[in-house]
């Protein structure tokens, strides 16, 4: 039988101001997200949306679900599978292309793990892991959009 989760958070728009909004410029778009045990996060729109570039806004959010999701899929994959990472890097890159009707929808993600490994030869089985990460991540499983890798594993002391 499958096993289900759910994941409860709480969303408080804080940028209501004295007008709420009144029109499309009046208000402000930050918010928080909390849930029961962590800090709350401070969210906004993205700046170009009239959001606060000081705070984490939805889209750089969903990269970083994709990032850390598969991390953690890959890690645990090489823990079981006897391959030891000394460390483990991610720059993800985002492409969201708007439709001009006021939506828009992402259109790729790209992760770019750069991965330690203990030994050289850990390497090529290092590698070929983050096929299996991303076919096991919860995140890149539920999006409708291409997630890429282009991974990179060196072994410790190789440079």
């Amino acid at each position: 039988m499958a096993r289900t989760h759910e994941y409860q958070l709480r969303l408080t728009w804080t940028g209501a101001g004295a007008e709420g909004t009144v029109n499309y410029r009046s208000y402000g778009r930050d918010h928080e997200i909390g849930a029961d045990g962590p800090p709350p996060l401070l969210g906004s729109a993205d700046p170009t949306f009239r959001g606060d570039p000081g705070r984490w806004n939805p889209e750089q959010l969903l990269v970083a679900s994709l990032a850390q999701c598969h991390m953690l899929s890959y890690l645990s994959l090489c823990a079981r599978g006897r391959v030891v990472v000394t460390a483990y890097t991610d720059e993800p890159v985002g492409t969201m292309t708007e439709s001009g009707d006021g939506g828009g929808s992402f259109t790729e993600v790209v992760l770019r793990p750069r991965v330690t490994v203990a030994a050289p030869e850990m390497v090529e089985r290092a590698v070929a892991l983050h096929t299996e990460a991303h076919r096991i991540c919860f995140i890149a499983s539920s999006v409708a959009f291409p997630v890429r890798h282009e991974p990179t594993v060196r072994a410790a002391g190789q440079d």
